[in-house]
């Protein structure tokens, strides 16, 4: 159950969204368990977003899931991540944030896992 969204300062059209969504769905499986077949991505572009001072094209990416994961693959996941991004947006990698919240607590469908 991992969700992944983006928040950028970027304009992002129709064909890079879907383009990026499908990129996460395979970069997830950097986490082991983890698939495109529970994944939720949200892309939020145009969002007001300052780094270093400017606002040259920059992101902040939350990846939250549903237990825990090594250093080792989160750091594949990262790299996947700030690639995507490069290629898709423009986006260079030194302006990309990626932070992770894991949780043994996780609602759905009425309950909880």
């Amino acid at each position: 159950m991992p969700f992944i969204n983006v928040k950028t300062n970027v304009s992002v059209s129709q064909e890079s969204a879907a383009d990026i969504k499908q990129g996460l769905g395979l970069a997830i499986t950097a986490i082991p368990g983890k698939t495109e077949d529970w994944l939720m991505v949200g892309i939020e572009p145009d969002y007001m977003l300052w780094f270093k001072g400017t606002s040259e094209p920059a992101a902040m990416v939350d990846v939250s899931l549903y237990g825990d994961a090594s250093h080792n693959a989160k750091t594949t996941l990262t790299s996947h991540i700030t690639g995507l991004l490069t290629e898709k947006l423009g986006i260079s990698s030194d302006r990309v944030y990626v932070k992770y919240h894991e949780t043994d607590s996780w609602g759905w469908n009425g309950s909880n896992f």
